[in-house]
């Protein structure tokens, strides 16, 4: 599924618009719930992919994220579940595909970014401005940390060593990748963007403290969020979002089969730039 990227959205006519998240463990669908949500809704390409994994795990972690996908788009443009055609950039960045007739109201200026990890699945969505997440697991044991680390920048590669080897560091290692994966998602540039080009200050607990951009990112509407959305998973949101307004994030929780009430939360200032 490829196309041309759907582009930045900067309109700034309408009041704040809330960022909102969906963190969904796979368990809150049974296996035989999501073999039938994903007959249903998920296209021919969708389906093909879920049968090349060689693990159910796999498969179904896939299966659950993309169900989750296509639920919430339903619900933020109106557009039924098995009716989305969601297209990739060049550089596999998601969009909804406008068809001949339009996309209706809801579909406009809606920026989407999925991630997933060790059973569990986030999902952000933002209109007018674009998103990136990113979620990962705590208890990796430190695989692969080192290339990780390795591809800091050099001040952050010097806040992982003060850590005490062990939990400590690798949440300090896993709180740096998650926001630059958010971050490059948001950017919608992937690999293209080297690790060690940008870096972020950090407080102790969770928090963006400044942010150092890449030469080629002038933006200084950045926001940053980290979360804890159940012990041991980390998560982070990068968005690009108007100055001067008071937007909030919704957190929702479990899958969304109705418009249950989200956790309120409110969205950083823009990161403090860095040189």
């Amino acid at each position: 599924m490829t196309g041309q990227d759907p582009g930045r959205h900067t309109s700034a006519r309408q009041g704040p618009q809330p960022v909102k998240l969906w963190f969904c463990p796979n368990e809150e669908l049974a296996p035989g719930m999501t073999a039938i949500l994903a007959a249903h809704w998920l296209d021919e390409h969708e389906r093909e992919t879920a049968g090349r994994f060689l693990f159910e795990r796999d498969r179904r972690q896939y299966l659950v994220a993309h169900a989750l996908v296509r639920r919430v788009l339903a619900l933020e443009s109106g557009i039924p579940e098995a009716e989305a055609v969601i297209w990739r950039s060049s550089r596999g960045r998601p969009f909804l595909h406008k068809p001949p007739e339009g996309l209706p109201r809801g579909g406009r200026e809606l920026d989407f970014n999925l991630s997933h990890s060790g059973g569990h699945n986030l999902l952000g969505v933002v209109r007018r401005h674009r998103i990136g997440v990113d979620v990962e697991r705590l208890d990796r044991g430190g695989q692969g940390f080192d290339a990780v680390v390795a591809s800091f920048a050099e001040d952050e590669r010097r806040w992982v060593a003060r850590a005490a080897p062990g939990r400590a560091r690798d949440r300090r290692v896993l709180r740096l990748w998650t926001l630059k994966e958010a971050y490059s998602k948001a950017r919608g540039l992937g690999l293209a963007l080297p690790f060690d080009a940008f870096s972020f200050t950090l407080a102790e607990d969770l928090g963006v403290t400044g942010f150092r951009p890449p030469d080629n990112d002038a933006d200084p509407r950045w926001r940053f969020v980290e979360l804890e959305p159940v012990p041991g998973v980390l998560a982070a949101v990068a968005v690009l979002a108007d100055t001067g307004t008071q937007a909030v994030l919704h957190l929702h929780h479990g899958f969304p089969w109705g418009r249950a009430a989200p956790r309120l939360l409110p969205l950083p200032e823009p990161a403090r730039a860095r040189v």
